[in-house]
């Protein structure tokens, strides 16, 4: 079975058909979508600009990621179910979108980045370790981000 055949029999089951019939799914779901990504946004752009150097606090940079990593999690746990949500119920349209599998494959990197490189780049971890360029890191995860929202926007033009 084709993985376009499993995204159209998932689109035109039972539950995602009468989802999408419904006048106030969407729009429900696409608000607390947005508001997981404003909590995912809002960490992560407090935590690049600290390793970019801006001094937001007088909190060193591993204590400004550790403080913030719960409500980044906090956001991906209302972003990830919502957006599988809307996914499910418009499958067949997302297969065909590049702006979706753009989308899949920013997100896949920067929750690799985030969750790996950029904590070692605050200097959480293993403090022999040898740092990599924070600002490198800060501004790749920052245009990750930016591409997660930017393609996660036009696929709701298509």
């Amino acid at each position: 079975m084709s993985l376009l055949a499993i995204l159209q029999w998932c689109e035109h089951s039972d539950l995602f058909v009468l989802l999408r019939s419904s006048s106030c799914f969407f729009p429900v779901t696409a608000a607390l979508h947005l508001f997981g990504l404003t909590l995912v946004g809002g960490t992560t752009v407090l935590v690049d600009l600290r390793l970019l150097g801006v001094d937001l606090w007088r909190d060193r940079a591993p204590q400004i990621v550790l403080g913030l990593e719960r409500w980044l999690l906090i956001g991906l746990g209302i972003m990830v179910p919502t957006g599988l949500l809307m996914f499910l119920s418009t499958a067949t349209k997302c297969y065909y979108l590049t702006a979706f599998w753009t989308k899949m494959t920013a997100l896949a990197l920067v929750l690799a980045l985030t969750f790996t490189v950029r904590r070692r780049a605050a200097g959480i971890g293993d403090t022999h370790a040898r740092r990599l360029p924070s600002q490198f890191i800060a501004v790749l995860s920052l245009t990750l981000w930016t591409i997660v929202a930017v393609c996660g926007r036009l696929i709701g033009f298509y």
